[in-house]
């Protein structure tokens, strides 16, 4: 019986033993190796790094796997560290994925011992001041998928074992001292490419001669032709029971009592504690993010407090070159595009000059899970006439989404922005390549889900010119999250098919009737709703119906088109179409996939890639 007794009191202790002490593992071993390269590349900038706090979900920049045994990501851009990286530290760090080192003063040549690290899928290393050759053998980091070592001082000749990398999608060697001939790296999945300003000589590759001049500009010799880390509890942390109940001369059953008794209590307050300092937390960075993009100005000075709850990251995409996290975003100098039906978007410019729009959602009715169950499937949608979604993020008080910049605006913006002396007018090519790819990028859209997407927010302000000047949708799927909205009296209202009194009940129907209104607005040069100089104001929907009834068809199309020769039948064409789809009875307008084949039949229209170099920013870390 006394051996019994003692089992259960052993079997208590421990368990006591494990409730005190969850919560502290920690990847030990990459702990150390990153506070000797903390403590030699000495960053200018405060890091909370510190051997007595816990690393993940603490550590500024550092991320670690699903169950904290291995740090797989460190960024650190712009902490001004300075010097050579030290051997044998981030090299320690067996199940790193993700490297960011980018906008430092690092010095010295690429790290030898870099090739101990086999995960490595993402090096972002530009703006620095790395000098010497590039590593001999690339092939050792099976994974890379982007690889940035932009703006340094690499001398030497490109790689060919780069061409054994067949997961690589982005590559960015520009501006260094790069010679020799440029290698034929034979890569179908390389997405970008930027070779630019080295002193590259030879011929462009036949593999890379799909990329934009620009990719090699520049360049004058160029011709055109996880392993577990146990959890060992401290031994201060196993009280010993057996001399306190001695000494407190009360029998091991009652004393075993009090002792689970106490720690449950205790463990219950520890809980709430905790609970109160996490939501205190959201609380300050929610109203942080809230007022740094309501004044859109992201300032650099304005350092963010670091403490990061695990949830409230910014939530990347596979596939996504982007290394940023919110606090550079919130550094980042921002610029209001426009204010829409459900929310803000900015242009962020980061640190290293890359541009991106930011979207602040407004009345956000859907809860965390269905929030982001509705973004992974938009961010799930690949498609040239549809901009990618690239990341997220979801607290109690924000809701960001984050997308390339596309330079060329808006085709609301060109359509009715300026008209003064400089104004370029859309001519009909353009515009039918805008009418053909947002109708390409709806149908698409309309595909997911099981055939049963909505996009929900179709007008002009949504559509943007891709790489190949073709019209690319924006903006989708966000009726699902919002609160109920009545159709507002603006100019919104224009776009928003007469069934509608929900935005949430929005369907591929009433879809198809915005992409109508849009058609109008591209053959008219109208916007759905104006003012006369009267002051009256015309439905353009309405307008056009009445002009038609009577016989005027010349005078609904846009002045500015009557300059091209022979387009008449095609734009009568158009204008059927778009009647087509702006019917007051849903069943009767066509499908999206019906509209894509008829807007082609009207036109053949191709891509246009001397636009590539300037419609779009491509992506960066």
């Amino acid at each position: 019986m006394r051996f019994m007794e003692a089992r259960r009191i052993f079997l208590w202790t421990f368990c006591l033993g494990l409730i005190f002490s969850v919560g502290n593992a920690d990847p030990v071993e990459d702990k150390r190796a990153l506070l000797e390269f903390q403590t030699i590349m000495n960053p200018t900038r405060t890091l909370n790094w510190n051997e007595s706090s816990p690393v993940c979900n603490i550590w500024t920049g550092v991320t670690c796997s699903q169950d904290g045994s291995q740090i797989i990501a460190v960024r650190l851009p712009g902490v001004g560290l300075n010097g050579q990286i030290p051997p044998n530290t981030i090299s320690r760090l067996s199940g790193l994925r993700v490297l960011s080192l980018r906008s430092n003063q690092i010095a010295g040549q690429f790290p030898a011992d870099f090739v101990n690290l086999k995960n490595l899928s993402f090096l972002y290393l530009q703006f620095n001041n790395f000098t010497g050759r590039l590593p001999e053998d690339f092939s050792v980091w099976t994974n890379l998928t982007s690889v940035n070592l932009a703006n340094n001082g690499f001398n030497g000749t490109i790689p060919d074992s780069l061409s054994g990398l067949k997961d690589l999608q982005s590559l960015n060697l520009a501006n260094n001292s790069l010679s020799g001939e440029i290698p034929d790296l034979g890569l179908s999945g390389l997405q970008h490419i930027d070779l630019s300003n080295n002193n590259l000589t030879g011929s462009i590759p036949k593999s890379l001669q799909r990329f934009p001049t620009s990719s090699f500009a520049g360049n004058a010799g160029i011709s055109s032709s996880e392993t577990d880390t146990p959890l060992v509890p401290s031994s201060s942390a196993q009280p010993h029971l057996k001399p306190k109940a001695r000494l407190l001369g009360i029998n091991r059953t009652a004393f075993l009592l009090i002792v689970v008794v106490v720690g449950v209590v205790v463990v219950a307050v520890l809980g709430f504690v905790l609970i109160l300092c996490c939501s205190r937390r959201r609380k300050l960075r929610g109203d942080e993010v809230s007022d740094k993009l309501q004044k859109g100005n992201m300032s650099p000075e304005k350092v963010v407090s670091r403490m990061e709850d695990k949830n409230n990251r910014l939530s990347f995409f596979e596939g996504c070159n982007y290394s940023f996290d919110l606090e550079d975003l919130l550094r980042a100098s921002a610029e209001v595009l426009g204010k829409g039906t459900f929310g803000t978007t900015y242009k962020a410019v980061l640190e290293d000059a890359t541009a991106v729009v930011v979207k602040r959602l407004k009345d956000v009715g859907a809860g965390k899970r269905e929030f982001e169950q509705q973004m992974e499937i938009i961010g799930g949608i690949r498609h040239e006439n549809v901009m990618e979604l690239k990341a997220y993020y979801f607290s109690k008080d924000e809701k960001l989404m984050v997308y390339d910049y596309f330079n060329h605006g808006s085709v609301s913006s060109m359509l009715h922005g300026n008209r003064g002396e400089n104004r370029v007018p859309l001519d009909w090519e353009t515009r039918m390549r805008i009418a053909v790819g947002a109708a390409r990028g709806i149908a698409r859209i309309h595909e997911e889900n099981n055939g049963k997407f909505v996009h929900g927010n179709i007008k002009s302000s949504n559509i943007f010119l891709n790489s190949q000047g073709s019209g690319c949708v924006s903006d989708l799927g966000l009726s699902a999250v919002t609160s109920p909205l009545a159709p507002p009296i603006s100019r919104q209202a224009g776009y928003r098919a007469p069934e509608v009194t929900d935005t949430r009940k929005s369907s591929q129907a009433s879809d198809v009737y915005s992409f109508g209104v849009v058609l109008l607005e591209l053959l008219t040069g109208k916007s759905p709703i104006h003012t006369t100089a009267g002051d009256e104001i015309i439905h353009l929907v309405r307008w056009v119906h009445s002009v038609v009834r009577e016989e005027w068809t010349a005078e609904v199309f846009d002045i500015e088109l009557l300059k091209y020769p022979n387009i008449e039948e095609e734009m009568v064409e158009m204008l059927q179409l778009a009647m087509s789809c702006v019917v007051r009875i849903p069943d009767r307008r066509p499908k999206m996939s019906d509209l894509v084949r008829l807007i082609e039949s009207v036109r053949i229209v191709g891509p246009k890639p001397d636009r590539a170099s300037e419609s779009s920013t491509p992506a960066g870390a």
